[in-house]
């Protein structure tokens, strides 16, 4: 793993994945737009009706109404009725499983604009709770250790 700054090198030839075989592109295929992303932010935070989801992220409601469309059929979110007293039947779009896995690349992703984006620190951050300890997206092996980015490698499957 090489980059710009010299702290990591490893000047060996390599090569990426193809586009088929790539997590990353596949992932970005489905979610890699902002306002997709911004829907599964929001529902982390536990925004998940129609009318808060357009109020707070600000976007058309015919675009709202297709990413929640395509976040549905993508199996990410699960459109679930609720009704209120006196008012019509509406609709809540919650995470599934496969939606709540996003969490911690959506994290990761949030830090690094913190970081390297925003002007200021945000006003939100992600802490242990109970403890109220600071929490921090990175890599762990299989056991459980964390591990620097400079002791990790792609490995292609052969």
């Amino acid at each position: 793993m090489a980059y710009a700054d010299g702290e990591i090198s490893e000047s060996t030839s390599a090569s990426a994945p193809s586009l088929e075989q790539c997590g990353l592109a596949a992932a970005v295929d489905l979610v890699g737009d902002r306002w997709t992303l911004l829907i599964i932010r929001s529902a982390l935070y536990g925004v998940t009706r129609f009318d808060e989801l357009h109020s707070g992220l600000g976007l058309p409601r015919t675009v709202l109404s297709n990413r929640l469309k395509k976040l549905v059929e993508s199996d990410l979110m699960r459109k679930r009725p609720y009704k209120q007293n006196g008012q019509r039947t509406r609709h809540q779009y919650v995470l599934t499983s496969k939606g709540v896995d996003l969490a911690l690349p959506l994290i990761a992703l949030m830090q690094w604009g913190e970081k390297h984006m925003l002007n200021a620190p945000s006003n939100t951050s992600l802490v242990e709770r109970g403890a109220g300890a600071p929490l921090h997206a990175g890599l762990i092996s299989e056991d459980g250790r964390p591990v620097d980015l400079q002791h990790a490698q792609f490995r292609m499957a052969s």
